[in-house]
């Protein structure tokens, strides 16, 4: 583990490995780089990899007031870090705060791939409450890091109820109460763009890098609760110049590395 400073001053911790060009891994929300670490190792065969917590988790620092500008400047001294540009892959909201990086870099990212921002651009499913990161905001200042992160997997994400008990009782929970001040950065990530509105997308329109946008088939095991994001990966791929459009067949929201990292390692570099 190495770390890297940003703009403001904040360390930001994250894994390099692997040889080739430079490949930057971006996790949505509360996972931290130990999430990307099998994606990674199938991918140092062929990039210089380098996965990281971004801020406020695992390794990384936080500094106060958040805004979505400071985690583009951490993405942006990742690449100084790789040489002065880099492959960008942005996973969930990460795939958003990659979108983003990419619009305000617009020199540093040559080439940018997401899998399944979650847009909800039409009435395929429910948006979220207008009230969602302040609400998740006040949760997390009463110290009632439990219930936001339950509030962000049935409002936002849309788990049931039943799965929610099992997941209290795993081994998983206490990390992800430890990353619950986190979830709002990724609130504040989507802005608007979890709200059925089609046209919030369309900052993005000056992302002119070539893009592989791609989505799978099932969501939470169920292909009907899909269509949301299918739709938001289409309208993306729609809206930007330069984009091409992929759905991996049978995959997750999580898609498996051995399916994931031929579709990056296609795109990237042609293999």
């Amino acid at each position: 583990m190495r770390k890297v400073i940003s703009k403001d001053g904040t360390p930001i911790a994250f894994d390099q490995s692997g040889q080739g060009p430079a490949i930057i891994l971006v996790a949505g929300a509360t996972a931290t780089r130990l999430a990307e670490a099998s994606l990674a190792a199938t991918l140092a065969a062929h990039f210089t990899v380098f996965a990281y917590d971004r801020r406020g988790r695992g390794d990384s620092g936080d500094t106060a007031p958040y805004a979505v500008e400071r985690e583009v400047e951490d993405i942006d001294a990742l690449i100084n870090e790789a040489g002065g540009s880099a492959f960008v892959f942005g996973h969930s909201s990460g795939a958003v705060l990659a979108l983003e990086a990419a619009r305000l870099l617009p020199t540093r990212i040559t080439k940018l791939a997401v899998y399944e921002p979650p847009f909800i651009i039409d009435d395929s499913r429910p948006p979220v409450p207008q009230d969602y990161v302040e609400h998740l905001n006040e949760l997390i200042a009463a110290g009632r890091r439990g219930e936001a992160v339950e509030y962000f997997m049935t409002d936002a994400i849309l788990v049931p109820a039943e799965m929610i008990a099992q997941m209290r009782q795993s081994p998983m929970w206490p990390g992800l109460e430890e990353v619950a001040p986190t979830i709002p950065y990724d609130g504040a990530i989507m802005g608007d763009t979890m709200s059925g509105n089609p046209s919030t997308l369309r900052k993005w329109a000056a992302v002119t890098v070539p893009t592989l946008v791609m989505d799978g088939t099932v969501f939470f095991g169920r292909e009907e609760s899909h269509e949301f994001l299918r739709h938001g990966a289409q309208e993306l791929a729609n809206i930007l110049p330069d984009a091409q459009r992929r759905t991996l067949e049978g995959q997750d929201h999580g898609a498996a590395d051995e399916v994931l990292a031929p579709a990056l390692k296609g795109f990237f570099i042609g293999l």
